[in-house]
């Protein structure tokens, strides 16, 4: 069994097709069929086989793939910390969910990053849906973001509570006044990348609130969505910290009423099992201390221009 293998089988897996598997690997159909041959006749098992709705795969197959994907994780992770040995470095990978990424993490893992002179944090931008799989194959030591559900073997710890209000310029029509579902589900709703995802208050907010998919404008980043709705482009939801400089000037106002706003919160996953590098699990300790907080809040953030939530990564040294 060796990593060609393997990738080549978590290829097909992923994508349900040895078509799709080839083109993605930049190899042809045949040598992918011929790894795959290599691992059914290793293993004495079929693995998965074609049908009309598919690849149906074995209960073999099923716990090859899971297990793959955490074996190549695991190398990946191996490759990285050799490199960063020889220079004398560690490296800590964590992933976030947009939100967090750009308000927050920034005065966050700064501030982590100083306590250790030889600690390298490469922060990028997750899907929380995916926080699971990247932390059970290793493809991030620690997940910060909304609290998706989770293995029992991924331990969860709250990091920060949060206030989701609703902004607009000050000339819009509902600025300062208590606003019905039904006055904001018909406004133009002006989001960053974090409501594309299915988990996170800003998402959880436009569902309870049933606003039409033609009624969401969704942009590069919070802070660009935020510079529309200060032209009064329509309305958008934000932290309430990060907009309180904006409401004090005049450029913003707040939305009124309940409906307008939410109260929400960020969490830090790590896995449980004692395997897990101390620099995540001191990580996930640290994010929710008073100092931690307080850098969170007061982070320079990043810029509209370098924030590309689809690639986004960031190393701290």
């Amino acid at each position: 069994m060796t990593p060609t293998q393997l990738r080549a089988y978590v290829a097909v897996v992923r994508l349900g097709s040895v078509k799709r598997a080839a083109a993605q690997l930049e190899v042809s159909e045949s040598a992918v069929s011929l790894l795959i041959g290599q691992l059914r006749k290793e293993f004495g098992d079929q693995l998965f086989t074609r049908t009309a709705a598919g690849l149906a795969f074995t209960p073999g197959g099923l716990r090859l793939a899971s297990r793959a994907a955490e074996l190549l994780g695991l190398q990946d992770r191996t490759v990285l910390e050799v490199s960063a040995a020889a220079r004398g470095r560690r490296l800590l990978r964590v992933a976030a969910s947009s939100l967090f990424a750009e308000l927050a993490a920034p005065g966050l893992i700064e501030l982590f990053a100083k306590r250790a002179a030889d600690l390298d944090v490469e922060l990028s931008v997750c899907n929380p849906g995916s926080f699971e799989s990247l932390l059970l194959t290793r493809a991030a030591d620690i997940a910060i973001g909304p609290q998706p559900v989770v293995d029992p073997a991924i331990a969860c710890r709250p990091v920060m509570n949060y206030r989701l209000v609703t902004v607009a310029g000050p000339d819009h029509p509902l600025a300062g006044v208590p606003a019905s579902p039904g006055q904001l589900r018909e406004q133009t709703w002006l989001l960053g990348p974090s409501a594309a995802s299915d988990l996170g208050a800003i998402p959880a907010m436009l569902r309870r609130l049933a606003v039409p998919e033609e009624r969401q404008r969704i942009f590069q980043s919070h802070a660009a969505a935020l510079g529309e709705a200060k032209r009064g482009k329509g309305v958008a939801p934000a932290l309430a910290f990060t907009v309180a400089p904006d409401i004090r000037t005049g450029q913003l106002r707040p939305l009124a009423g309940p409906h307008a706003t939410v109260e929400a919160g960020w969490h830090s996953l790590v896995l449980a099992n004692p395997g897990v590098p101390s620099a995540a699990a001191e990580l996930s300790r640290f994010a929710s201390t008073p100092r931690a907080i307080q850098a969170m809040m007061r982070g320079a953030g990043v810029s509209v221009g370098h924030f590309k939530p689809s690639v986004h990564v960031t190393l701290w040294s």
